[in-house]
């Protein structure tokens, strides 16, 4: 009875706070999310550039890209348990430490397997920040506080992408490659001092360690070679034409086999690298799914635009960014304003919002011509990101609802595992509608152009007779008509392709709209306790 009694008076478990202001702390972690993030997509613009600085084709340029993704893929969902077995700090900061000295060694290797090698670990260093920040900051901000840190740490995820290609063309243009890489160090240093000073461990975190007493190497091997093979089969599908490639086959068949055997090895395992149970939480779930398709909304659209302005337009990778970079303007201004509404307004509609403006912005893009003004791209670029900005930050937020403290390394690695997942597989797919549906319309329009077409004639007659006008020939003349006139089809189907490829992806995130309500009314935002 009076154990009872004293149970049912005991106290309860004490608040945790960090000891320093967990604004402090989510700056000093935003940092390295940036400079991490930002390297996904500071390189694209240069590998020509690499490709005739080092003497090697431009193909084998692509593996400084895919070396990067391969190697922070396989880190992103182990770096919760790599968190809680090593201490979250140490193992932070030696990331912060990896991703400087790789960066330096990127910007110094004097050939191609020396770049390739360093940027494997830099991808390693990277692969664990952001997972990392985010499980800080879940762990730093009350419940209801969590959406405006996620806010902070949202501009860096959302913006960096965009910010990328434009910093990297101007960079290569005006200095060296190499400052590609070399600029990442100082900031690196800068990190690790700022984070020496500021972060610590929730106490609970130790006793988690405590409770790791053997090491899940065969969960690891699985989910290493099967998230790389999966990664490399994603990244250079295209390329080497899918399936037709025994390349391709070979790494799709490992990762499936890996993947599905490495989900139920760490089901049954007790200490798990991959907690594969958090999906039985139903916030986590959707989340990941709407995570996913946000990462391939946000990338995917990253890249179509530059692409579509370089290809068919003639614009520079500066002028390209440039129109992309209002619209992360935007995104810095409206996501502080949507983490002060998440304690507010409920997270479902905001994300029911987001996805549905996203669809639309995407639809109205189905409008675009060859015939468009710099401005015309620039404010679509901006009508997607006042979607994107009441994405993140609800999502960010609504996963961790339902799921106990001492899981949050978890749920942040394998949230941006799916996010990361979400972008490979979104550049993927354009890759693929936009060959094909441009091959389809180049075939349709071909269809079109035959020797008794009076109008083709007369256009050719008139184009034959202003070349022989200033100097050529009559073949010579005639061969170059017949050369513009297939060149400008080829610009016109691939612009039909385009509009395919953002039509389908406008149809599918339209069907994310209603998802949002899958997820579960969040109602409690109480004090946090510390978990146990």
């Amino acid at each position: 009875m009076s154990t009872t009694l004293e149970t049912a008076g005991a106290p309860p478990p004490p608040i945790w706070k960090p000891s320093h202001n967990p604004w402090t702390i989510a700056m000093v972690v935003t940092m390295a999310t940036f400079m991490e993030v930002l390297d996904t997509s500071i390189a694209n613009v240069a590998l020509p550039h690499i490709a005739g600085n080092l003497s090697i084709s431009e193909d084998e340029a692509t593996w400084v890209l895919t070396s990067y993704l391969v190697a922070n893929a396989i880190v992103l969902p182990i770096s919760a348990w790599l968190s809680t077995k090593f201490g979250r700090k140490r193992f932070y900061m030696t990331c912060v430490a990896i991703f400087g000295i790789s960066s330096l060694m990127c910007g110094l290797a004097p050939n191609l397997p020396v770049l390739v090698l360093f940027r494997i670990l830099q991808g390693l260093g990277g692969g664990g920040l952001a997972p990392t920040e985010q499980a800080i900051l879940a762990d730093t901000f009350a419940p209801e506080k969590r959406g405006q840190a996620f806010s902070v740490y949202g501009m860096a995820v959302v913006a960096a992408p965009v910010i990328g290609p434009t910093l990297g063309g101007y960079i290569t243009d005006n200095y060296n490659w190499r400052w590609l890489f070399l600029i990442n160090v100082p900031v690196a240093l800068l990190s690790l001092f700022l984070s020496a000073r500021v972060l610590e461990d929730p106490p609970f975190l130790a006793k988690l360690r405590k409770k790791i007493v053997t090491v899940d190497y065969v969960g690891l091997a699985l989910l290493a070679i099967g998230i790389g093979c999966l990664q490399v089969t994603l990244d250079k599908g295209e390329r080497e034409d899918w399936f037709a490639s025994p390349f391709i086959v070979t790494f799709g068949v490992i990762a499936a086999v890996t993947l599905v055997a490495a989900v139920i090895w760490e089901y049954y395992h007790p200490h798990p690298v991959l907690d594969i149970r958090l999906f039985k939480a139903r916030n986590f779930s959707v989340a990941c799914i709407m995570m996913f398709m946000l990462g391939a909304g946000l990338y995917g659209a990253t890249v179509l635009i530059p692409q579509f302005l370089q290809t068919l337009m003639g614009y520079t990778a500066l002028q390209a960014g440039l129109v992309l970079s209002p619209g992360s303007v935007l995104i810095i201004i409206s996501m502080p304003l949507v983490g002060r509404m998440i304690s507010r307004v409920d997270a479902r509609w905001m994300i029911a919002f987001g996805f549905a403006a996203l669809s639309l912005s995407l639809f109205h893009m189905t409008t675009l011509n060859l015939d468009v003004d710099f401005y015309t791209p620039m404010m679509m670029r901006i009508y997607q990101c006042v979607g994107l900005g009441f994405l993140w930050v609800p999502i960010s937020t609504l996963c961790y609802e339902g799921v106990p403290p001492e899981k949050n390394n978890n749920v942040s690695g394998m949230t941006n595992l799916a996010r990361n997942l979400g972008g490979s597989l979104g550049i993927a797919s354009i890759s693929i509608i936009l060959a094909r549906r441009s091959q389809f319309h180049q075939n349709a329009l071909v269809s079109h152009i035959t020797g008794g077409n009076a109008v083709l004639q007369q256009r050719v007659a008139g184009m034959t007779h202003t070349f022989v006008m200033k100097g050529m020939d009559q073949v010579h003349a005639a061969q170059t008509a017949y050369g513009m006139i297939y060149g400008n089809l080829i610009r016109q189907a691939t612009m039909l392709g385009y509009i395919d490829a953002v039509f389908i992806f406008a149809c599918i995130l339209a069907l994310m709209t209603p998802a949002a309500f899958l997820m579960k009314k969040v109602t409690n935002r109480g004090p946090r306790r510390m978990g146990h």
